[in-house]
């Protein structure tokens, strides 16, 4: 129970405490299952990218880091950013940001430490999105409208719960590791498209797997510093009261999947223009306009209508869907040369009016495609592909994961890693699993 001292600050300690793997049911241990392979499939992926190597040889060791765990912070920042470079990883709408890319990180860094099983990995996964879940609350969406990047300010919130869950933390230190964590959270919209972004990612896993850890130490903050008076509720938005779902977040707002490595705001446009091509057998060379509408803040996270390198590209709806029309897929290669500079994909960028649509919802994923040359054809995309009631196929997600993981493993690495991961959750030791040295 919260004590009335502590209402905020205890409550979520609680939820930590609570969480038991034994009333975790099949289909959200499922739903973690897809999202931790998906998570290591995209920072094996990172790890190639220049953010990735570089993060990377700020570990004593230097090099590329290995997926068998290590409790130090700075191995959490290495996976986080490079789980986060592509812009290829998972989301949700419960805390307006990426949630994996935070908790897998920190649960990663202490898996060999803990000795932790799968269970016990799901479980420290499930307490991270309930805590960030709950402190995004009252403050959302208006946090991510004023400028704030929310994986990165929520995210060291879910990663301190992960790393207290798993470090089994009494409450007060997981109170403690909390309110640690309260005073690290940062990261501004202003960096999308840059390389600066997924460091956001690395920054909150390693502040919350060092709020834990120091707490665990005897580090200890104010009892207050989320909830009370210039905490950071009160600093980061305009709480207002919120009544939590019935069960989890998780469970309620769900986890959506990555189809395209991109911004989530231009799916639903690709999505849409591509099913429009294949209805109808458009010829590029022969659009003369593409009319994308959307929501307010998709035109506030797509900010580079031309874009001049691949991380840019990723935060262009312009460069999107020209893409997705010309090249007929959009995949990891669709940001890197020669895609970059094909000039079919540039003549057709410069073709495309993205306007916001005023009646759509602030963080709406709704698209309205509007094709005209040699007639018009239109959709209206409600929701992109891997949704969390609409899943990827089986066979789509071990083929993204595949394109991935191949950029740093060996196929056959690659192929077995995903096999061991699949079902994780079973397995006794979840570290066993992970070393994947000689591979590298």
């Amino acid at each position: 129970m919260a004590s009335t001292r502590y209402p905020i600050e205890s409550r979520l300690a609680a939820t930590v405490a609570e969480t038991d793997p034994d009333s975790i049911g099949d289909s959200t241990t499922e739903l973690v299952e897809r999202a931790f392979v998906d998570t290591v499939g995209v920072t094996l992926a990172g790890l190639s990218t220049d953010v990735g190597r570089s993060v990377s040889r700020w570990r004593p060791d230097g090099g590329l880091v290995d997926l068998a765990g290590r409790a130090e912070p700075e191995y959490a920042l290495a996976l986080g950013a490079a789980g986060h470079a592509l812009d290829y990883d998972d989301l949700s709408w419960a805390i307006d940001g990426h949630p994996s890319v935070v908790l897998v990180p920190p649960i990663l860094a202490l898996a060999g430490e803990t000795t932790a099983s799968g269970r016990e990995a799901v479980a420290a996964y499930v307490a991270g999105f309930e805590v960030m879940s709950r402190v995004a609350a009252p403050i959302s969406p208006s946090h991510y409208e004023d400028g704030w990047h929310a994986t990165a300010t929520f995210g060291a919130f879910g990663a301190a719960a992960a790393a207290a869950w798993l470090l089994d933390l009494e409450s007060e230190e997981t109170r403690n590791a909390l309110c640690i964590a309260a005073s690290t959270p940062a990261g501004l919209k202003r960096n999308f498209g840059s390389m600066t972004k997924p460091l956001h990612a690395g920054f909150a896993s390693r502040s919350g797997l060092t709020a834990g850890l120091l707490a665990r130490d005897g580090v200890t903050a104010d009892s207050e510093s989320i909830g009370g008076a210039g905490g950071f509720l009160d600093l980061y938005g305009e709480p207002s009261e919120v009544e939590p779902p019935a069960g989890r977040y998780i469970d309620e707002r769900g986890i959506h999947t990555k189809a395209y490595p991109c911004c989530y705001f231009t799916h639903t446009a690709i999505a849409a223009i591509q099913s429009l091509a294949d209805e109808h057998d458009i010829d590029p060379t022969g659009v003369e306009s593409i009319t994308v509408e959307a929501s307010a803040g998709a035109d506030d996270a797509l900010s580079h209508s031309d874009p001049e390198t691949g991380l840019e590209a990723k935060f262009s709806m312009e460069y999107a869907v020209a893409s997705a029309l010309a090249r007929d897929r959009v995949d990891l290669a669709t940001f890197e040369e020669p895609a970059l500079s094909d000039p079919t994909v540039e003549r057709l960028r410069k073709r495309v009016s993205f306007r916001t649509d005023p009646d759509l919802a602030y963080d709406a994923h709704t698209s309205i495609v509007r094709i005209e040359g040699g007639g018009t054809v239109e959709r209206r995309q409600e929701n992109p592909p891997g949704t969390y009631g609409h899943p990827l196929s089986k066979d789509r997600r071990r083929a993204k994961f595949l394109d991935c993981a191949t950029r740093t493993l060996r196929e056959g690495h690659a192929e077995r890693l995903y096999e061991n991961l699949e079902e994780f959750a079973t397995v006794p030791s979840l570290s066993s699993l992970l070393d994947v040295s000689d591979a590298l």
